[in-house]
């Protein structure tokens, strides 16, 4: 029995890959029969099941999930946790690092094929290189971020609901040029439509701290125009539909409110 379980308990890379699975796939999807999961326990040789059980455990650590009254969410180990700790200390090289792990596990699965890779992980989609052993660095920062970003919104714009993906913007809420360290960190991000996107860019529009849309004098100003009320003036005052993992921080929207919206309300 005890080396059945040394057998079983999982190594670092094998928490980083489903990590980094956590991250890109709604929790509402975290069950044995998610393609991406069976696909990823395959090249794990591991249980769906285990694995849907280890993405639940790394739930159980994010309190946009568990403040939300979800019970039964208690089983991380101090594994779990330290894997945690490791993306949430340095996202830009477990982002990295992770993907990297991911692709040398498809590589070294012969038996598996394209299909049976999923979509969120495979080379062809998210992971593009040169060859299936070259991750270029930039893509792979891109994609988890969008992933990531869009998957806890359930991909759709916080703010009008939009669904389209091709019109959907993984946000970042402190630009990437301005803070280095959270530039991949899924609460630096917000789903949000290309027009809300642009808007919220340059200032226009703002999320305080309490999660509540704030709409510029200028925009307000262009009611008369029914597309800019209805679209974006009519959201003044309303709470964005929060994601299901990765709560926006609050600290960046207080950045964001104070050096993007009011520094040019006030100009």
């Amino acid at each position: 029995n005890a080396m059945t379980a040394q057998q079983n308990r999982w190594q670092r890379k094998e928490l980083l890959a489903a990590f980094n699975l956590y991250c890109q796939i709604p929790f509402g999807k975290m069950h044995r029969s998610n393609p991406d999961i069976v696909a990823l326990a395959k090249l794990l040789g591991r249980t769906a099941s285990a694995v849907a059980m280890k993405l639940v455990n790394f739930a159980s650590l994010d309190p946009a999930i568990t403040s939300t009254g979800r019970v039964g969410l208690n089983n991380a180990s101090a594994a779990d946790r330290a894997v945690w700790e490791e993306f949430h200390g340095d996202w830009e090289q477990l982002a990295l690092e992770s993907a990297e792990i991911t692709m040398r596990l498809e590589n070294n699965h012969e038996a598996s094929t394209t299909k049976s890779v999923p979509a969120s992980l495979s080379n062809n989609s998210t992971y593009e290189g040169t060859t299936r052993n070259v991750v270029t660095a930039a893509r792979v920062k891109q994609a988890f971020f969008r992933k990531s970003v869009l998957s806890s919104y359930q991909n759709r714009c916080c703010m009008s609901s939009l669904i389209e993906p091709e019109l959907l913007i993984a946000s970042h809420i402190v630009p990437w040029s301005v803070d280095k360290s959270n530039r991949l960190n899924p609460r630096n991000g917000l789903c949000l439509s290309t027009l809300h996107d642009r808007a919220y860019d340059i200032g226009l529009l703002t999320v305080t701290p309490e999660y509540r849309i704030k709409v510029s004098k200028r925009l307000k100003a262009q009611s008369r125009i029914a597309m800019i009320k209805a679209g974006i003036v009519d959201l003044d005052g309303r709470k964005i539909q929060l994601p299901d993992k990765f709560w926006p921080d609050p600290e960046f929207l207080d950045w964001h409110l104070k050096n993007r919206f009011e520094r040019r309300e006030n100009a």
